[in-house]
């Protein structure tokens, strides 16, 4: 069996000018000869990821949804602007290798980078690749490893300084993520209010500044296929800023599936329900160990977690309520917006971010 991650046709509606490409390569790229040919890798709801065969070559090419108005959300410069600083100071950052601004050459604006070649957790990978508990916990450990390894980086001697304001994030992020709940709202949803407002009035001070990933989950990490208690790459830093390090912590916990959890969320994101991995309180327990960083507030930052998947997903359902795409994978979305709220009410009503049972 093939476990290496894999790129697929193209998707209807999501084609890319291959003679206007081609010509952009090379003349712009070096060593960018003969045929061009493209597939697309087909998970992710976000920015859009392709396989470029280029003669011998094979690069990875990324740009914005077709339909999308979001536009920090999808910012390919800024993108390519972080894989450009951290080429020389992280080794687990893939490299870029070009940035194209000309929106007229495929649509949007898009950056070119290095093809790696590893394994990554997606759906049923762990029941497909036949991971024991013991293997999973490997894994587990290591991305929360790695995760407070991204958290001590650098960031100023990477150039990056200059890429986020730190000083009021959290008040920031709590009001941004409400206004664009409200600009992409299409029902009305008791539970995401609550956690609005609670969110709004129980923030805690800053715990500091950091390279902060912002979407941190298992899809975006790629494993050595020799040996999968190793992560080689961290991968899609569209959301990458310098900010407070819980409340990236806080995202990965929103990200970070329970077995008792609602169906929507473990259907769509329950890879780290399988026998083996950490509960989100040992999530926890081992980023605290390996960051040096105390968690004092875990229910805040587990909470705005949930409320901003819930938000980015609303976001994406919303593309599809208003016909701005037809991918047939966002028709359900909505349930998973509201599984979101119904589990952030249930740990708020618990006072808890773990066993919440079913909500």
């Amino acid at each position: 069996m093939n476990i290496l991650d894999q790129a697929q046709p193209i998707r209807p509606g999501e084609t890319l000018d291959v003679a206007a490409l081609a010509r952009y390569l090379s003349k712009h790229l070096p060593n960018a000869n003969g045929a061009l040919s493209i597939e697309q890798f087909p998970r992710g709801f976000s920015n859009l990821t392709y396989l470029l065969r280029l003669g011998d070559q094979e690069l990875v090419l990324r740009r914005p949804p077709f339909g999308a108005a979001i536009q920090s959300a999808h910012d390919m410069g800024r993108e390519y602007r972080v894989l450009h600083g951290l080429r020389t100071l992280y080794a687990k950052a893939p490299r870029p290798l070009l940035y194209c601004d000309d929106a007229s050459v495929i649509g949007a604006p898009f950056y070119v980078m290095e093809r790696l070649h590893g394994v990554i957790l997606r759906g049923s990978a762990a029941a497909s690749l036949g991971l024991t508990p013991e293997e999973m916990r490997r894994i587990a450990v290591a991305a929360i490893d790695t995760l407070a390894e991204l958290h001590a980086l650098d960031y100023a001697a990477a150039g990056l300084g200059e890429l986020g304001r730190p000083a009021g994030y959290v008040a920031r992020q709590v009001e941004g993520w409400t206004n664009r709940y409200r600009a992409a709202q299409t029902d009305d949803l008791a539970p995401l209010e609550a956690l609005a407002q609670w969110l709004a009035t129980h923030q805690p001070t800053s715990s500091g500044a950091a390279l902060i990933h912002n979407d941190y989950k298992f899809d975006n990490l790629m494993l050595n296929p020799h040996d999968l208690g190793e992560i080689i790459a961290v991968l899609d830093w569209e959301m990458c800023t310098i900010g407070d390090p819980l409340m990236d912590l806080g995202t990965t916990l929103g990200y970070w599936i329970e077995p008792g959890d609602p169906p929507a969320l473990q259907a769509m994101l329950g890879l780290t329900a399988s026998s083996g991995n950490l509960s989100r309180r040992e999530v926890v327990a081992r980023y605290t160990a390996a960051s040096g960083r105390q968690v004092d507030n875990p229910l805040f930052y587990y909470l705005y977690g949930l409320f901003k998947i819930a938000v980015i997903v609303q976001q994406i359902y919303a593309r599809y309520r208003r016909g701005h795409t037809q991918d047939a994978r966002f028709a359900g979305l909505d349930e998973v917006v509201n599984a979101c709220g119904r589990l952030g009410v249930a740990a708020l009503e618990q006072d808890r971010i773990d066993a919440l049972g079913a909500a």
